[in-house]
């Protein structure tokens, strides 16, 4: 009991000299605040779930910085302070990023789901983001805040009573359903704003359009791999051949007429001015020897000019026997050559006519 008594007075009394003690030369102070947050740590600084944070910086509502490293992009001290400083933190921005369905989304409105429903299908609600049940079925997920404006503007009031425009009812009879390209223009919007680079935004619009256009449009095999390296990241961690994957494709990839061709000529003229700013990074090569060779026939085998037995190495000789003429090479008989496997020697040597040793 003496010694524990005795010990705890020296710890406190030691620890104001080590928080007294200078830093060492080159350490930060402190008192300095930490660089860029990863987009996990802002999460959690601004009471966000992952899901929750990552639709915020797509909403802009939570700005990013570059990563120097050139990993993902961070979020900034700055930004965190000012975020909540908003009004209302953290309630207003949990609000803001707030997603329903469509149970969900027609309560706000008072409609029923299949009205609701019909809303999208026929684009006039826009979805913000989708996910798959264990069905595989796609969930469509609707901003709250959005839907509340629109059920509070007087001139939404016709569709959500009475009878359905005639314009509505045939797109519905044909089977439209924009629903996922009305996502995939939203999606197209929230990447853009966040490249920085032209290569970076023409990797955006090609990221939707299936690899056969993108290959008659970008024709050269260095431009299109640092496309896909500069690619957002995908909205699925599924295997590459799952069906989960390849549903999420069907939704990313374009294919209404109208929307294809808006991507092809954005693309074409992106590319254009990213070119202009700087070509595509190419792999090196190496150099390329100015010798140029006597003759281009394929070589063929020749039989080997033999020496005396104990004739030394000369790889020189060697080198340039395929290119000797014969008459050359009847002079450099007695020269010596590469010394060959003493069963090659004998099986030539017979074939010559020549006694063996």
């Amino acid at each position: 009991m003496t010694g524990d008594t005795q010990t705890v007075p020296h710890f406190a009394s030691a620890t104001p000299r080590k928080a007294a003690a200078p830093p060492p030369t080159g350490a930060a102070p402190p008192t300095a605040r930490p660089g860029p947050l990863a987009r996990s740590s802002a999460a959690r600084e601004l009471g966000l779930k992952r899901g929750e944070f990552e639709l915020a910086v797509m909403l802009g509502r939570v700005r990013t910085v570059p990563d120097p490293a050139g990993a993902r992009r961070r979020v900034s001290r700055e930004e965190i302070d000012r975020v909540r400083e908003t009004p209302g933190f953290p309630e207003s921005l949990r609000d803001g990023v707030k997603t329903v369905g469509t149970a969900e989304g027609a309560a706000l409105l008072d409609i029923t789901q299949a009205r609701f429903t019909r809303l999208a299908r026929t684009g006039v609600l826009t979805p913000v983001k989708f996910y798959l049940n264990r069905y595989r079925a796609v969930v469509w997920l609707y901003l709250a805040e959005e839907l509340r404006e629109f059920a509070a503007c007087e001139a939404n009031a016709p569709l959500l009573t009475g009878r359905a425009p005639d314009m509505m009812r045939a797109q519905l009879a044909s089977g439209a359903d924009l629903r996922a390209r009305n996502w995939r223009r939203r999606q197209a919007g929230f990447l853009l704003r966040q490249a920085e680079d032209p290569w970076e935004r023409v990797a955006v619009t090609a990221s939707f359009l299936d690899p056969m256009s993108l290959a008659q449009l970008v024709r050269d095999p260095y431009e299109r791999a640092y496309l896909h390296r500069l690619r957002p990241h995908p909205l699925t961690q599924a295997g590459p051949e799952s069906p989960t994957t390849h549903i999420v494709e069907r939704i990313t990839t374009a294919d209404d007429p109208d929307e294809i061709s808006w991507l092809r000529a954005n693309l074409s003229l992106g590319l254009a001015e990213a070119r202009r700013h700087r070509p595509a990074p190419r792999p090196g090569r190496p150099p390329i020897s100015a010798t140029a060779r006597p003759y281009s026939a394929p070589e063929q085998p020749q039989a080997p000019v033999m020496g005396d037995d104990c004739g030394a190495d000369r790889p020189s000789e060697a080198a340039s026997s395929a290119v000797i003429a014969p008459a050359a090479a009847s002079r450099e008989r007695d020269t010596g050559r590469r010394e060959e496997p003493r069963g090659l020697l004998r099986w030539l040597r017979r074939r010559r006519g020549r006694p063996e040793d």
